[in-house]
């Protein structure tokens, strides 16, 4: 894999709102389909309307692979439960799929990227936090999402 583009900047604190679910890396596609469709049903918006939209994962097991996502956006429903995002700093990715059908793909060879080349060539540690954050970029001709690792400077 070429090497990515990764821009560390400093994001400030931001609440979001949505659902949360468990997931495994092996089950983590059809976690996100379910908790996505059961989150626009709550919001009462389709699939592709509702921007920005987060799909976090954290505490990422290392043995069981298991960690908890949340799917949401900033929209405020009273059923949604509220998450606020820490201000901090942040290592970005953006990917851009060749194919619209390769998000999974491009995605996880972005994560396995930044976990195993960046990262450990870095001054940064990970916090075991990180999201998708999907924009109108994401439905374009060429679309692009921007992936955002939680980190920090090593002592």
């Amino acid at each position: 894999m070429r090497n990515l583009d990764i821009n560390v900047l400093h994001l400030d604190e931001l609440q979001i709102f949505g659902l949360w679910g468990k997931s495994n890396d092996k089950t983590i596609s059809n976690d996100i389909k379910i908790l996505s469709k059961k989150y626009h049903s709550m919001v009462s918006l389709p699939e592709g309307k509702v921007f920005p939209y987060f799909v976090l994962a954290r505490n990422y097991d290392e043995q069981s692979k298991d960690f908890e996502m949340f799917i949401g956006s900033t929209i405020d429903k009273n059923e949604l439960e509220s998450l606020i995002l820490s201000a901090g700093e942040y290592a970005k990715i953006t990917v851009k799929p060749k194919l619209r059908f390769l998000w999974g793909v491009s995605v996880g060879k972005a994560k396995r990227y930044f976990y195993t080349k960046w990262l450990p060539e870095s001054e940064f540690k990970a916090l075991n936090m990180e999201y998708e954050y999907h924009t109108e970029k994401s439905i374009g001709k060429h679309p692009t999402i921007d992936i955002f690792f939680a980190i920090e400077r090593k002592s």
